[in-house]
């Protein structure tokens, strides 16, 4: 019974936090289906990432809030529907509503039949940014949920190697702890400029961080 009313009480204060987080007050304002868009935001408003024109692939796009704002980003005058400027791919394993003008692809990333559909929407054209929010499910055990995260991120990094246009970008979420000094150093063997980058929007608790990755090595 104590471990009930434990349980319990954590849910409740975990949920009230989140009923008063500012960030998804913000999201319900603004439209978006979470308050994850906002860690893009902050990213793409450090690095000048994103503009119209731009090809976007969004790997771990559900449930859609990063595809949102980058569909609001290559619209004219930022709009949610309407005209768009550039091409958005987003993939994910889970379900994701669907968003004007977005081409989604719902799949398995480590599966090479999923990495052929996005490859088919892609059409041959150099990719401008990719972005990644995928994150395998965590078991608890630091040194598997590290080889779990280190081999999504590597995958991405395939992918962005052979599709991203020589100026491109690479954006991907990862944790500290486990593997973490290897993917920075896979990073720096890859792109020109690197920078880890913490969002004000990503928790304060949570071991969560942005790595950017600017401009293909030859």
């Amino acid at each position: 019974m104590k471990i009930k009313t434990k349980s319990k009480k954590v849910d409740k204060a975990w949920l009230n936090s989140h009923v008063n987080d500012p960030y998804v007050k913000a999201a319900q304002k603004d439209g978006y289906r979470a308050r994850a868009a906002y860690k893009l935001k902050e990213i793409d408003e450090a690095f000048k990432l994103i503009k119209p024109g731009d090809i976007v692939v969004d790997l771990g796009c559900a449930p859609g809030a990063w595809s949102q704002y980058l569909r609001r980003r290559l619209a004219p005058q930022g709009a949610a529907v309407g005209s768009l400027q550039g091409a958005i791919i987003s993939l994910d394993l889970l379900p994701m509503e669907s968003i004007e003008g977005v081409h989604y692809i719902q799949g398995d990333f480590r599966e090479g039949s999923v990495l052929a559909q996005l490859e088919e929407a892609v059409q041959g054209r150099p990719v401008d940014v990719v972005v990644s929010d995928m994150a395998p499910n965590l078991s608890g055990n630091g040194t598997t949920d590290g080889a779990r995260v280190a081999h999504l991120i590597e995958l991405a990094v395939d992918f962005a190697t052979q599709h991203l246009q020589p100026d491109g970008a690479l954006v991907v979420k990862l944790f500290h702890g486990s593997g973490y000094e290897e993917l920075v150093a896979l990073f720096r063997q890859t792109f020109r400029v690197v920078k880890p980058y913490k969002p004000k929007s990503s928790r304060d608790r949570s071991s969560e961080t942005f790595l950017i990755g600017m401009g293909l090595k030859p």
